[in-house]
């Protein structure tokens, strides 16, 4: 496929906050936006030239919405992967393809693939019933985590759990879906590797932000991470051989758990532009979501050249309703155009520059 021409149409698989980012990177590119999803009023379709509304399990909806598309990638990595392969089947560009989701849906599916890759993990153990708890925990030196082997973000769908607790309660709580138990991980910090690779299958890093989080939640990124240049180098060749396995095409975020003596261990990597690289639009020659663009449209990549140190902070639920010339004093304000400001929920960003 030859590169896409200003004035093409990029489908976008879903209607959430990082659709409208994406959708606003590419109109400053010169294409047009579709969002097809569900919702009838969402973020990205406020910001679209065309909104379909249709379910991601409705194939002849889909593909018809796919024909008035010249390529179509994905804002979230929930949708169904029989979806993705339907559009494919179909003739549609899918980027980054199906093979992103099938993977990430999927904790054990994920940290297999990561091992197999050559990335390290915690030790995890696959649970189907309580009684399948009671091995592994004691394995893990008597404690780790409870996680649904699919759906959970942000906290939710896991339980911490120790050797002797109620582990029927604990899974009864996540309604006895399938599970994973992970080893509980002596970790200093987190960081996540923000990497864009394009067709030709050439790969591109961002500097690495630390990663905070409350309750589960992203709540601060900080740039530069303070890694050490073997460390950084390290998990950015990890996150490049992660793109390459999965013919990766746009930006992807793998996150590490770093531990003190320099050892990285994969969390989970999330097959779309992310949380964590929401500063780089501010503070980078091309930000993440223009990157992605780029490389679903079969552009080059931009260069990643940061200009500054750069923090990022996460507006969660009411913050976000403080008036904004009190809330951008001192940063740039991005809000996502969400009409309810529950709690815990993503309302927006302010990124921050660093002296």
């Amino acid at each position: 496929m030859t590169a896409l021409k200003a004035g093409a149409t990029i489908g976008i698989l879903g209607g959430g906050q990082l659709g409208r980012m994406l959708g606003s990177a590419a109109a400053a590119l010169g294409f047009d936006i579709s969002i097809y999803c569900p919702e009838e009023d969402c973020p990205a379709a406020r910001v679209a030239a065309q909104h379909t509304i249709g379910a991601y399990t409705d194939t002849d909806a889909l593909i018809a919405w796919a024909k008035t598309c010249d390529a179509i990638t994905y804002e979230f990595e929930n949708v169904p992967v029989e979806a993705a392969q339907a559009l494919i089947s179909a003739g549609a560009l899918v980027r980054p393809g199906a093979k992103p989701l099938e993977v990430s849906q999927d904790r054990i599916v994920e940290k297999t693939f990561l091992r197999d890759c050559g990335i390290q993990t915690a030790d995890f153990a696959q649970i189907d019933t309580a009684a399948d708890v009671a091995g592994p925990i004691e394995q893990f030196g008597g404690e780790g985590i409870l996680k649904t082997r699919r759906d959970g973000y942000d906290g939710k769908g896991q339980a911490r759990l120790e050797l002797g607790d109620d582990y029927e309660a604990a899974h009864k709580a996540l309604k006895h879906a399938p599970c994973i138990l992970e080893a509980m991980v002596p970790f200093e910090f987190e960081v996540s590797v923000i990497v864009a690779r394009d067709r030709a299958g050439e790969s591109i890093c961002f500097d690495i932000p630390r990663n905070e989080h409350v309750n589960g939640i992203l709540k601060r990124s900080v740039v530069p991470s303070d890694l050490s240049a073997d460390v950084a180098e390290r998990a950015g060749d990890a996150a490049k051989a992660l793109a390459d396995a999965l013919d990766y095409v746009g930006v992807l975020a793998l996150e590490f758990f770093v531990l003190s003596d320099g050892t990285l261990l994969a969390n989970e990597f999330a097959p779309r532009v992310h949380n964590s690289g929401h500063w780089t639009p501010e503070a980078c020659a091309t930000g993440q979501f223009e990157q992605h663009m780029r490389a679903v449209a079969g552009w080059p990549l931009g260069p990643v050249t940061r200009y500054h140190d750069v923090e990022m902070l996460n507006l969660l639920g009411e913050e976000a309703l403080v008036p904004p010339e009190v809330l951008a004093a001192d940063g740039i304000l991005t809000l996502y155009g969400k009409r309810d400001a529950k709690p815990g929920r993503k309302m927006g960003h302010l990124v921050r520059r660093r002296s």
